[in-house]
């Protein structure tokens, strides 16, 4: 255990001959991209030992052809025949369904990329995590939805856990400054989204395609609408929790719109270490791919003079209640994070169809909350069989939910 978080002693997880076979779960999506751009230019250090997707068998097709992966695998069975025929010729094995994609992330591989978005992702993270693993963790629900199973998991098994949330990535970092004992808190940095500065009228009627405008960061939809809302920093404040084993109240929120600090800790000295860098996810992604190493990242260097100023403001729980839901979820604790998550998830998908408006995301993930507790949910999931039942009756408690939510909203 390397400063709250499950990690390799250096050199682990590195073959005899230098070169690190790697697995991608998630491949086609921002995270499993920016990862291959940057193993492509690497291809001196690493090998691609299998790549996985959901149903997008294109873009995994020519991913694989672009790594020179030995196995592909889709997690939609369905789509089998067509990933082989797009595989033929190339001498890669193709395989589809639940199964494979379990089998794919315990294949002999030094590094595992965890990037599969979705509940999808929490078996074969798991998997690799039973194996003892170096696991590089993109995979939100793992930690929101079973946090403590994994983590409790990681340190029997002697899992690697390595952050790749740049937030996360940048604590990991700053950790190394100093004994974990030292410690005081954490600060977690958000830019604010698009909506930071918009008054409550204006975000009340904010659209989906203004929420999908983020001001510093190229992300997948359902990840953009969350930092809009700040539910995004919430996710992270319970990820954090699990990562570095630090209670709730050692664990800090800014708002920060220059997206350049990504993460600070502060220590009983009253030193507060951060780390810093240009807003692209390939930087967090080079460091777990190197670590305990480094390699060189394509990344903009960050040119302080150019930014010329770094701002900080608390953030305006009152515009941004999701935030508040997270840190009462945590603090609740059991199934709590769990129903959270999939409440979101839900009243997120219904606002970019244009069926609820913006606030009445919260509004909907606080309702789902209190009947959940109501409705005795509230046991902390202990397998992900567990936390999978748990996602379930949460999105269908949602859903009940969503006409009455939708209706004082109008």
């Amino acid at each position: 255990m390397v400063n709250g978080v499950q990690a390799a002693s250096k050199g682990a997880g590195e073959p005899a001959g230098g070169m690190r076979s790697i697995t991608i779960l998630g491949a086609t999506g921002s995270i499993g991209a920016s990862t291959v751009d940057l193993i492509v230019r690497n291809r001196d250090r690493y090998r691609v030992e299998a790549v996985a997707a959901g149903r997008n068998v294109a873009a995994l097709a020519k991913v694989a052809r672009e790594v020179g992966a030995a196995v592909a695998v889709v997690s939609e069975p369905s789509a089998y025949a067509d990933l082989k025929d797009a595989l033929a010729g190339s001498g890669i094995e193709a395989a589809a369904g639940e199964g494979a994609l379990i089998e794919a992330a315990t294949r002999p591989a030094d590094w595992v990329m965890a990037s599969i978005a979705g509940a999808i992702g929490l078996k074969p993270t798991l998997a690799a995590i039973e194996r003892g693993m170096t696991v590089a963790l993109a995979n939100k629900e793992c930690l929101v939805c079973a946090g403590g199973l994994f983590m409790r998991r990681a340190a029997a098994t002697g899992a690697t856990v390595l952050p790749v949330d740049s937030e996360h990535n940048a604590i990991f970092q700053a950790l190394c400054s100093g004994p974990r004992e030292g410690v005081k808190r954490i600060i977690l940095t958000a830019s604010g989204g698009p909506f930071r500065t918009w008054s409550m009228e204006q975000i009340r009627a904010a659209t989906p395609e203004q929420a999908l405008k983020h001001p510093n960061w190229s992300m997948g939809p359902k990840v953009t609408i969350d930092s809009a809302s700040l539910m995004n920093k919430g996710l992270e404040l319970i990820e954090a929790h699990h990562l570095f084993a630090m209670p709730p109240a050692g664990i800090d929120v800014l708002v920060h719109p220059q997206s350049v600090v990504h993460g600070m800790v502060e220590y009983r000295d009253g030193s507060v270490v951060a780390q810093l860098g240009s807003p692209d996810m390939r930087i967090p992604i080079a460091h777990c791919l190197a670590w305990p190493e480094r390699i060189d990242g394509p990344a903009l260097q960050l040119d302080l003079a150019k930014v010329r100023q770094l701002t900080f403001e608390d953030p305006d729980l009152t515009r941004f209640p999701a935030l508040r839901l997270a840190r009462q979820a945590i603090e609740t604790g059991g199934a709590a994070p769990t129903v959270l998550n999939a409440a979101d998830e839900v009243a997120v998908a219904e606002f970019i169809a244009g069926r609820i408006p913006f606030l009445a995301i919260a509004a909907l993930v606080e309702a789902t909350l209190e009947a959940a507790a109501r409705r005795g949910l509230t046991e902390e999931p202990d397998s992900v069989a567990a936390a999978l039942a748990v996602d379930h009756d949460a999105r269908q408690l949602a859903r009940g939910l969503l006409p009455e939510i939708a209706a004082k909203a109008s």
